[in-house]
């Protein structure tokens, strides 16, 4: 059976080139589901589902587009009626893969329909942008972004090239898309989170529940991880969740370099899926190389962890805020969710003669959890360990094994 790949952009601006990138995938043995975002120019060729439809979706229409006369604002009503219609063709079942091109504007509009579709559906995203810091278009999705090499403008010998391989990428892709096998029918998979001084507790925790059957993904809570987590929950490709490692959290709050944003332990909570929750790494913010650390932290208490990367302790009213902040998500909760507090320290380096050891933050922590936390479907479980503790460990994957058995 044929597959389809939806080509969305600038018919208009872009039209020559998308009509050759096109023509590229027909013969790659593909058919092509267009998607015009053009608002002013008239389009090169006639688009299977046109740019009128696209700001439907996006709350508006291209006459008051047009009228209101504002760039930023049809770039964002077009993203987001791509995104829906995105959305709506892969729901149905009618894409196989999509692909776009595009300079700052394209690449905000391709990128955002994208990140509205699930993992493992080929997405292939041409850009002027793609040789620089590409992390707010790709986000926790899987896009391909290919560096354009020349500006998006006419067809010549390198962008003849770079079209072509982009035709290639999305068309094999979609071809030989990942369908699982047999082995791993019924298996229920589990999200983990981990952290270099939560790792012990997670390793641990996963040799158990793969001993029971399921299949563990782990995630490094650098922020990229976490966003990952809340997008594979958020998309049905999890099971349960063991948010042994918050950490993220830390940086969100203070200002450190790897927060996962606002909506981190939002998924689960919202879809009800199964999780066993931790306070994992909450000891610290992550910073950079010593030298890239703000003036107004340079007092505190920081730890070298390698030449790339400086730790900085939590503060007790820090360690408070985070306790609020947790307690508040998980308040969210339609489904079963233990809380586990580790009283022996949230990581490798907060225990007696450790650069964090900090048993007033650790209870100011817990105590805010503790007086924060009011839904009936959240358990609260305490134990004397460290966190990395084999019989912490072990009752946190004891605990989700419940839950999935259930």
């Amino acid at each position: 059976m044929s597959k389809t790949i939806a080509v969305l952009g600038t018919f208009d601006t872009k039209g020559e080139e998308f009509a050759y990138l096109i023509e590229r995938i027909r013969e790659a043995g593909c058919e092509v589901l267009s998607i015009d975002t053009g608002i002013i120019g008239k389009p090169f060729f006639q688009a299977t589902i046109g740019r009128e439809e696209v700001a439907k979706a996006g709350g508006n229409s291209i006459a008051e587009l047009v009228e209101k006369n504002d760039r930023g604002f049809a770039v964002t009503a077009m993203m987001q009626g791509a995104g829906e219609i995105a959305l709506s063709l892969y729901e149905s079942g009618k894409i196989d893969g999509i692909i776009s091109m595009g300079g700052s504007a394209g690449t905000t509009i391709g990128t955002y329909a994208m990140r509205k579709l699930p993992v493992g559906l080929p997405k292939v995203m041409i850009s002027t942008l793609a040789s620089g810091d590409v992390a707010k278009y790709v986000g926790p999705k899987d896009i391909f972004m290919l560096n354009s090499i020349v500006d998006i403008s006419g067809i010549n010998k390198i962008s003849k090239t770079i079209f072509s391989l982009a035709a290639g990428a999305v068309t094999g892709a979609a071809k030989s898309a990942y369908q699982g096998d047999d082995s791993e029918d019924g298996k229920k998979v589990v999200a983990a989170s981990m952290f270099g001084v939560t790792t012990p507790c997670v390793t641990k925790a996963k040799e158990y529940l793969e001993g029971k059957g399921y299949e563990v993904l782990v995630f490094h809570a650098v922020g990229s991880g976490g966003r990952c987590i809340e997008s594979l929950v958020d998309g049905g490709m999890v099971h349960g969740v063991l948010d042994i490692t918050t950490t993220e959290w830390c940086d969100e709050l203070v200002g450190g370099v790897l927060s996962a944003g606002p909506e981190r332990l939002d998924a689960a909570a919202k879809k009800g899926i199964p999780q066993v929750v931790s306070c994992g790494a909450l000891d610290m913010v992550n910073f950079g190389e010593w030298d890239s650390i703000p003036q107004k932290f340079k007092d505190r208490n920081l730890y070298k962890h390698n030449a790339s990367v400086t730790l900085m302790r939590t503060t007790v009213e820090e360690c408070a805020e985070l306790g609020r902040i947790i307690a508040g998500k998980l308040n969210q909760c339609v489904g079963p969710c233990t809380l586990m507090l580790p009283l022996g320290g949230v990581s490798a380096i907060d225990k007696p003669g450790a650069p964090f050891y900090g048993p007033e933050e650790d209870a100011a922590l817990f105590d805010a959890l503790r007086k924060n936390l009011n839904n009936p479907n959240v358990k609260l479980v305490e134990m004397e360990n460290n966190i990395n503790d084999d019989a912490f460990a072990l009752a946190a994957a004891k605990a989700l094994d419940d839950y999935l058995k259930g």
